[in-house]
């Protein structure tokens, strides 16, 4: 905490006499380590900048239908049959270096993504064109309409100039970021760095000057400075989060059901994945035996909600679930019977100690978790004594946020908690994408994209290719193919669903008006969503103003 205060302090004396008057955020983010300093906007281990000091070319919004906001892009069209794309940027925007932005750095970027496997987790395929400074077109050889968010809201663009002789960058370590956004990169520790405003912004300074992430020892700690006021914003859980007013004073809290909570599992063995966790019975049996109700009371203080087996969020996606599936949602209850069932038909049997075995291996599993994610920590630790009661031994472990990006990416793990993110649209069609396509993954020991679980099925391939090429309008041509992927995936389950996660912003107002409310989430209000936070920086002004 005297860390918190110092950085704090620290940020608010240095650089210009009207940027040292202003307030400083401080924005926690749940980091409970030191930070390793990278900004690479495409590498696993990036700390930030996305949005803040690298843009894309639109804003899309996820939690709710708004058109997209036009960022280094002015407009988009695409052709009737959805194979070319023609983007108009802003002109008259500089990278932070002074250098000219222009239509160049655009095709340099998706021509980089599409050079490097491990950088495209949406399957970007087209071919890019600068027709002029300020125009781009997009080519594909086929209806390519989903293409559309990934490649306008979700992709960072970079200076073609600064990044052409990275040899690799889809991991490179990048300490100097120059970009086009609103903030540059002010001052980096290993304890907190800070951004400051950009005075050379396209779109204006920024009114708020100053953004401070500083690394605390968890989200204790993270409560603490709430306790103190020393926080602006914090994503993440919040002790006593169900009364904020009474226990943190001049704080509010939103929370929004978004990302889905699972545990990844290292599921293939033909790609080199070791453990009982590559069998299908075993992840059915674990799904069956957790307790879903009290894990919501112990781990996440009831702000979580029901999830759905086929990976679709059961309130905006209800239209899309396949009648087809056995269970629209997980069982809040344990079906311990059900579980060992499952165990049994595999040709599982129960020692004497309890716990079920195969080929004489007991069903032993590890669970990795993140150090100081104390929700997490809870989460597995009760999963833990859960399925001990099906004859399941489950033993956790904490790492640092390095290692556990490590073995996630090495597919060195059996079991891994954490979250599944949502695409650049409101359609499920991106997440199935990024966490289920044979495109998105590698051997053991290669770095995926974003199919951690190293899964692969044929079938599920097929049918993600066919909706990449339907007009998302035509609901009724893409149902089948959804209805595919979710039978498919409630078998397999390659990542186990656990609960829909009801991610908690507390926010004060002190210092800063405007945040996101539940009546005007004009951005999902999470710190670490990214270009989503940068949209929220940009909307805020110092209280009194």
């Amino acid at each position: 905490m005297a860390a918190l205060m110092l950085a704090a302090a620290g940020c608010q004396s240095s650089g210009t006499p009207a940027q040292s008057k202003s307030p400083v955020l401080v924005a926690y983010t749940g980091q409970a380590s030191d930070y390793q300093i990278n900004f690479n906007p495409f590498a696993p281990t990036a700390i930030g900048g996305t949005g803040t000091i690298f843009q894309t070319l639109f804003f899309y919004n996820t939690v709710r239908k708004d058109a997209p906001v036009p960022r280094l892009g002015k407009k988009f069209s695409w052709n009737p049959d959805g194979t070319k794309l023609s983007i108009t940027l802003r002109d008259g925007v500089k990278w932070s270096d002074g250098q000219r932005f222009t239509a160049a750095d655009v095709v340099f970027t998706l021509d980089m993504i599409t050079k490097h496997k491990g950088m495209n987790n949406a399957g970007y395929a087209g071919h890019a064109t600068a027709v002029d400074d300020t125009h781009v077109s997009i080519a594909f050889d086929k209806p390519s309409f989903v293409d559309g968010p990934s490649v306008l809201g979700k992709t960072y663009i970079v200076p073609q100039h600064k990044w052409k002789d990275l040899a690799d960058p889809g991991v490179a370590v990048l300490k100097d970021p120059v970009g086009t956004g609103p903030y540059l990169l002010d001052d980096f520790k290993p304890q907190a760095y800070t951004l400051k405003a950009n005075p050379s912004y396209w779109g204006g300074e920024p009114t708020v000057k100053r953004i401070r992430y500083p690394a605390l020892s968890g989200n204790q700690s993270g409560a603490t400075a709430l306790k103190a006021g020393q926080i602006d914003w914090q994503t993440g859980p919040v002790p006593g989060v169900e009364d904020v007013a009474k226990n943190y004073p001049g704080y509010e809290s939103v929370i929004t059901p978004l990302n889905q909570i699972v545990l990844d599992t290292c599921s293939n063995a033909d790609l080199g994945c070791k453990g009982p966790q590559t069998d299908p019975a075993v992840r059915r049996a674990i799904y069956h035996a957790i307790d879903r109700t009290q894990l919501n009371a112990l781990a996440f203080e009831g702000t979580a909600s029901e999830i759905s087996p086929s990976l679709l969020l059961p309130n905006r996606d209800k239209a899309l679930m396949s009648a087809r599936l056995q269970n629209a949602t997980a069982p809040m209850q344990p079906d311990v019977a059900e579980a060992q069932r499952t165990l049994e038909s595999a040709g599982y049997a129960k020692g004497s100690d309890g716990i079920y075995a195969k080929d004489g291996k007991p069903l032993s599993l590890t669970v990795m978790t993140v150090s100081g994610w104390t929700d997490y920590i809870t989460a597995v630790n009760t999963i833990g004594q859960q399925l001990k009661k099906a004859g399941i031994k489950l033993t956790p472990q904490q790492l640092s946020w390095n290692e556990f990006v490590d073995s996630r990416d090495r597919g060195s793990y059996q079991l891994i908690i954490d979250s599944l993110y949502q695409g650049p649209a409101p359609d499920p069609y991106y997440l199935y994408t990024y966490f289920l396509s044979t495109a998105q993954t590698a051997e053991v020991g290669a770095k995926p994209g974003s199919n951690f679980s190293r899964f692969s099925d044929p079938q599920v391939d097929k049918a993600l290719d066919a909706i990449k090429h339907i007009n998302p309008a035509d609901t009724t041509a893409r149902q089948p193919y959804l209805d595919t992927v979710q039978t498919r995936i409630e078998q397999a389950m390659p990542y186990i669903p656990v609960l829909t996660q009801g991610t908690i912003n507390v926010v004060h107002d002190a210092k800063f008006t405007g945040w996101p409310t539940a009546a005007d989430l004009y951005a999902f209000p999470a710190v670490w969503q990214s270009p989503d936070s940068a949209e929220v920086y940009l909307r805020l002004k110092p209280a009194g103003k």
